[in-house]
């Protein structure tokens, strides 16, 4: 009996060891099979580390591809996101807390969203391959989400000048994601963000219910001393003109829930200073329109603080935005005659003041009043 049982527990742990030799292989072509067979998207992995101890597995090399933009070799295709590693495991804080939940840190990711030619499919369509995907990987309710070193870039190659816009150095954490709101807390969990654009700094934080059926957030960001000529390219393709000097700033507040949102979108360029006749281009035409935007952005300049800005009010549901652009005209000319926009998020806008309607104010009353 007792050789039988040795042969026994022997013949197991030959298997276990066996079955875990073999498993990181088995993930690896699960994984690639979920890739490859999205419909919006295809992909590879290049290898699967496992750590059973830790309750976890990491990716090492994912590239996934949109199909509208690949090629039969991916030699001149861009992907769509690319990640050096990313790592799925059990969060073992929250399983001492009595919650069976998952972690998922992705270490250096890349995010490419390309001009496409195909410009009449959703977004929602576009990117539910891409929940799904994360749905298969991490079967657990993903509770705490990071992002360290990532970049994103817009990029259109249709455009001319080619166009690559980008924020690097890209930090995001989300945390308590699967909680339940309690009394007193209606938003329990948290996302904060922070990056480097073009010599200027992005912020964003984030208060939400992520369990809710409607979007439920308060949300404040900002995006500050950006170098506008950094950006000239993308000025040049869209604008038609390019400037010498130039900072963009934008600061922004929404909170949401029950369907409906509100907050406003603040930019404010400081210090421009537009490219004007410039006789290698040899065009009358373009000499003229630098000219005439030259003259616009002068004309609305406040001169005291050597800035163009505007406040754009957006309210009501996500179904039927309503953007209050006569109030953001009136704001413009405050901005240029009477008193400038104060570089600041707010801090008017939360969850519990959604109910005032802030509409269109009446012209004198947006040009005169202390706010902004």
């Amino acid at each position: 009996m007792k050789k039988k049982t040795a042969i026994i527990l022997g013949v197991i742990v030959l298997l276990l060891i066996v079955f875990r030799l073999f498993l990181p292989k088995i993930v690896l072509h699960f994984v690639n099979k979920e890739l490859a067979e999205m419909e919006e998207y295809t992909g590879e992995v290049e290898d699967i580390d496992i750590a059973l101890i830790r309750g976890a597995y990491i990716i090492d090399g994912i590239h996934i591809f949109k199909r509208d933009t690949v090629d039969k070799d991916h030699t001149d295709s861009i992907p769509f996101f690319t990640c050096p590693e990313v790592d799925l495991s059990v969060q073992w804080k929250a399983l001492f807390q009595g919650k069976i939940v998952g972690e998922l840190i992705v270490n250096q990711p890349k995010l490419n969203f390309v001009q496409s030619k195909n410009e009449d499919r959703e977004v929602k369509q576009d990117t539910s391959d891409l929940k799904g995907l994360i749905r298969d990987l991490m079967p657990l309710a993903i509770n705490r989400f990071e992002i360290n070193q990532g970049e994103i870039h817009y990029i259109d190659n249709m455009a001319s000048p080619k166009v690559d816009v980008f924020i690097k150095q890209l930090n995001i954490l989300a945390e308590q994601l699967t909680n339940e709101p309690v009394v007193g807390d209606s938003l329990p969990s948290t996302l904060t963000a922070n990056g480097i654009a073009y010599g200027g700094s992005f912020n964003l934080d984030v208060k939400l219910n992520a369990l809710a059926d409607h979007p439920t957030f308060d949300m404040n960001a900002e995006i500050e001393k950006v170098d506008l000529v950094g950006l000239n390219d993308f000025l040049r393709a869209y604008g038609n003109f390019d400037v010498k000097k130039g900072e963009f700033n934008l600061f922004t507040e929404f909170a949401a829930k029950e369907g409906s949102f509100k907050g406003y979108v603040k930019p404010l360029i400081k210090e421009l200073d537009i490219v004007q006749w410039n006789k290698e281009e040899g065009n009358v035409f373009q000499i003229l329109w630098e000219t005439l935007v030259a003259g616009t952005a002068e004309l609305f300049e406040n001169q005291k603080e050597d800035q163009i800005g505007s406040k754009i009010l957006i309210e009501n549901t996500f179904e039927n935005p309503e953007i209050h652009t006569g109030q953001a005209i009136v704001l413009i000319l405050k901005n240029a005659f009477i008193q400038a926009l104060k570089p600041s998020i707010e801090q008017s806008i939360n969850i519990s003041n959604m109910e005032e309607k802030e509409g269109e104010k009446g012209f004198f009353k947006s040009l005169f009043d202390g706010e902004n």
